[in-house]
C-alpha cells in the first residue's frame, strides 16, 4: 500500500469526523474509502513518507439550490424532489461535498411493525378508549382513518434505551399528525373533528452511514390529555422532550352550536356534548421512555392561543410561542424552573414604533405586558370549573354601553367585558381576547414558526402572510397598536428578534428571563407577483407563506418550510445568516405544505435534516393549468391523495478534496 494513499484516507476520515454529516447513500462512504486506501484495518506505514497533517476544523457550511420543478418534469411536481447539494468546507480550505435525496419512513396509511410481531396503520386515529375510529363513509369499505397532514416531528435519544429489533443504535422520531383533510368519499370535510395522534418511531441507526430503519410505531395513548386537537408544528426541548401544539383554540362561547367541534366530540368521546372547549388550545409535551413507549402531559398556564411551533431558550425556562390565528401576537412564557413548564408567568408584547416589512430598516421595539402567573394545575381546575359566561361577557355588535370594550380578536370584532374578579381565568383561558382587552398588540396574521439562534441571541419567528389585521385601514387592523404596513403582503415574511436580559415589564416589574426579545425587524419577505405561466403568485425564487421554521447551530443555517397557497409546489429552504445565501433544498408534492421540519446537528455523529408533507394534490386556484396533468400522478403516488411522507433528507458523498482550492 502507498503510504501516501493511506494517509489520505486517515485524513479523509478525520474531516468526516469534524464534519456535520448527513446519513450516507448505501455503498458511497465505503467504496470511497477503498478508493482511498482500504477499510479500517488497513496497515499503517511506520515511515510515512510526509508528516500527518493537521486536524482540520469545521469552517462553513453551504447549499447549493435546486430548481423549482416545472411540467417539463410532472414526475418531480407530483413527489417530493430533491436535487440540492452539501458542501462542509474546513479551515485548511479542504471541502467534502454531498448530493441529498429524500427517504420517507412511511407514506401514512401503510402498515407498520408494531414492534409486537404485528403491524399497526400509520397515522391511524383512535378514540379516548384508544380503539380505532372508523370511515363509514363509503358502504362495504370501512376503514380506519388515517391522516394525510403529518407535522410536528422531534428526533432524539433517550438514555439506556433498549427495544427489541434495533442492532444499531436507538434512536426515537415524535411524530405528530394534525388533521386528515377527506372522508373516504372525497365529498365529507373532516378538518379538526378528528382527535390529533401522536407516534413514537423507534429507529434503529445504522453506526457505519447513519441511515434510520423503522422497526417499532407506537401510537401515544392521549387519554390522560384529553385528547389532542389540530396538532400542527413541534419543536425539541433542551430537555429532550416533544413539545407539541394545539392550533385554533375552539371558541368557547360558540362551541355548543358548532358543527366542527360537536363532530369532533363524537369522534373523541361518542357523545357531541362532551368534550369541554377549555381543555384545547394549550402545550402538550411527550415525554419518551426507554422502550419506545411514551407519556403526556398538557400545560395548562402557557396560554390559551392558536399555538404553532414553540422554541425554549437557552436558559431552559423562557419559551417564545407562535400564534397562528388572525389578530394574533408575540407571547413568552417565563416559567418557574428549568426543564419545567408546569408554572410560570405569561406575557404578551407591545411593538413600538417603526415596524416595518422592509429588512433595511431599523427594528421596532417591544415592551412586555405582564398578563399573569399560574401553575398548570390551577389553570387546568379553572377550565373544568367555569364557563365562558363566567369569566367575561363577549358581544359581537355594538351594545352602546361604555362597560364595554371594542377589541379584534380572532380575526373578527368584538365588545368585552370581563366579569369581577376573572383576570387570571381570563388570562390564560381566553389569552386572546384578555391580551387585546389589556392593550396588547394583537395585530399579526398567522404567526407561524419560531427558533432561536444560541450564539447571536437571536430568534426567528415567521408571518405565513401578512394581510387583513396588519394593513392599516383594514378592519381589524387597530389603529395604535404599532402594527401597521400600507399594503398586505400575501406571501409573508420572516422576523428576526433580538434577545437580552434585565427587561421590565409595562407595570415597572423586573421580568426574570435573560432571553427576552426587544426588537423586531423583517429578515426575509416574500413577494407576491401576478401569475406566471405555471401559475405561482408568489415569486418561487424566494421564500412564500413561511411556516416551519428551525435553526441549526453548527450549520449557522435557518431551515425554511412553506405552508404556500401562492407556490405551486411549495419548498423547503436554507438560510444562511453568515453569507445570507438561500437555498431551496427541496420540493413537496403539488398542493402540498411543507411540515415535520427538525434540524438535529449531532446524534450518534450524524446530521439529520427531518421533513414530511400534507395533503399533496389539495388543488387551488393557483393550480389550475397543472392539476389535470398531476392529479393522477399525485393519487398514484400517495393512496388516492389520502396519504403524505414522514420522512428526513439523506446525503451520498460525491467527491472530495484534499487539497488547498
Amino acid at each position: 500500500m502507498n503510504p501516501n494513499t493511506d494517509l489520505s484516507r486517515r485524513r479523509l476520515l478525520r474531516l468526516l469526523g469534524a464534519s456535520p454529516m448527513l446519513p450516507i447513500g448505501a455503498g458511497s462512504l465505503g467504496a470511497m474509502l477503498a478508493g482511498c486506501g482500504g477499510g479500517d484495518d488497513s496497515p499503517v506505514a511506520t515511515t510515512p513518507v510526509n508528516p500527518a497533517p493537521p486536524v482540520a476544523t469545521l469552517s462553513s457550511v453551504s447549499f447549493g439550490s435546486m430548481g423549482a420543478p416545472t411540467l417539463s418534469d410532472a414526475a418531480a411536481m407530483a413527489t417530493t424532489s430533491v436535487g440540492s447539494t452539501m458542501t462542509v468546507a474546513f479551515s485548511d480550505s479542504s471541502k467534502l461535498d454531498f448530493k441529498l435525496s429524500y427517504t420517507p419512513f412511511f407514506i401514512t396509511g401503510d402498515l407498520v411493525p408494531n414492534g409486537n410481531g404485528g403491524t399497526i396503520l400509520a397515522g391511524g386515529y383512535y378514540d379516548i378508549n384508544n380503539k380505532p375510529i372508523v370511515d363509514a363513509t363509503v358502504a362495504g369499505k370501512e376503514r380506519q382513518f388515517f391522516s394525510d397532514s403529518p407535522d410536528g416531528t422531534s428526533l432524539l435519544t433517550v438514555p439506556n434505551a433498549k427495544v427489541a429489533g434495533v442492532k444499531g443504535n436507538t434512536v426515537f422520531a415524535v411524530v405528530q399528525f394534525e388533521y386528515t383533510t377527506w372522508a373516504q368519499d372525497g365529498k365529507t370535510d373532516m378538518y379538526g373533528k378528528l382527535p390529533s395522534p401522536i407516534a413514537v418511531l423507534t429507529l434503529d441507526q445504522d453506526p457505519a452511514n447513519g441511515k434510520l430503519t423503522l422497526v417499532k410505531y407506537h401510537n401515544v395513548d392521549t387519554s390522560g390529555a384529553n385528547g389532542l386537537w389540530i396538532t400542527c408544528g413541534a419543536s425539541l426541548s433542551p430537555w429532550g422532550t416533544h413539545l407539541s401544539s394545539e392550533e385554533y383554540e375552539p371558541n368557547a362561547f360558540t362551541a355548543a352550536l358548532d358543527a366542527q367541534f360537536k363532530a369532533f366530540s363524537k369522534n373523541l368521546y361518542g357523545d357531541e356534548t362532551r368534550a369541554n372547549p377549555y381543555n384545547y388550545g394549550h402545550l402538550p409535551e411527550v415525554t419518551v421512555n426507554a422502550d419506545g413507549t411514551a407519556s403526556i402531559k398538557k400545560h395548562y398556564c402557557l396560554g390559551r392561543i392558536s399555538h404553532e411551533l414553540v422554541q425554549v431558550m437557552g436558559d431552559k425556562r423562557t419559551v417564545l410561542m407562535g400564534d397562528d390565528a388572525t389578530n394574533s401576537g408575540y407571547f413568552v412564557f417565563v416559567a418557574d424552573r428549568e426543564k419545567d413548564l408546569s408554572s410560570g408567568t405569561l406575557y404578551v408584547a407591545k411593538v413600538g414604533a417603526g415596524f416595518s416589512l422592509d429588512p433595511a430598516a431599523a427594528a421596532a421595539p417591544l415592551s412586555w405586558i405582564k398578563l399573569g402567573s399560574a401553575t398548570s394545575d390551577e389553570i387546568r381546575a379553572l377550565a373544568a370549573s367555569l364557563k365562558a359566561t363566567d369569566i367575561m361577557d363577549v358581544k359581537t355588535t355594538d351594545p352602546q354601553d361604555a362597560s364595554y370594550t371594542k377589541v379584534a380578536a380572532n380575526g373578527r370584532t368584538e365588545w368585552l367585558k370581563l366579569k369581577p374578579g376573572m383576570e387570571k381565568a381570563a388570562a390564560f383561558l381566553e389569552t386572546h381576547r384578555y391580551a387585546a382587552l389589556v392593550g396588547a398588540s394583537m395585530g399579526f396574521t398567522k404567526m407561524e414558526g419560531t427558533t432561536v439562534n444560541l450564539k447571536d441571541k437571536i430568534a426567528y419567528s415567521a408571518l405565513q402572510n401578512c394581510q387583513s389585521a396588519m394593513v392599516a385601514g383594514n378592519a381589524l387592523n387597530v389603529t395604535g397598536n404599532g402594527i401597521s404596513i400600507p399594503k398586505a403582503v400575501n406571501a409573508g415574511a420572516v422576523m428576526m428578534l433580538n434577545l437580552k436580559g434585565g427587561q421590565k415589564d409595562t407595570a415597572g416589574n423586573a421580568i426574570n428571563s435573560e432571553w427576552m426579545p426587544m426588537d423586531t425587524k423583517a429578515l426575509l419577505v416574500g413577494e407576491d407577483i401576478p401569475a406566471d405561466a405555471l401559475g405561482n403568485t408568489a415569486n418561487p425564487n424566494k421564500v412564500g407563506n413561511p411556516d416551519n421554521l428551525k435553526f441549526s447551530e453548527k450549520m449557522r443555517t435557518l431551515f425554511i418550510g412553506e405552508d404556500s397557497s401562492q407556490h405551486v409546489n411549495n419548498f423547503l429552504w436554507a438560510y444562511n445568516v453568515d453569507t445570507r445565501q438561500l437555498s431551496r433544498l427541496l420540493s413537496v408534492p403539488a398542493g402540498g405544505e411543507s411540515t415535520g421540519l427538525h434540524a438535529v446537528d449531532d446524534i450518534n455523529g450524524w446530521t439529520y435534516i427531518m421533513s414530511n408533507f400534507q395533503h399533496a394534490g389539495d388543488w387551488g386556484g393557483i393550480h389550475a393549468g397543472v392539476k389535470t396533468t398531476l392529479d393522477p400522478l399525485i393519487r398514484a403516488n400517495y393512496k388516492d391523495k389520502f396519504g403524505a411522507a414522514v420522512g428526513y433528507l439523506t446525503g451520498e458523498l460525491t467527491q472530495f478534496r484534499l487539497a488547498k482550492v
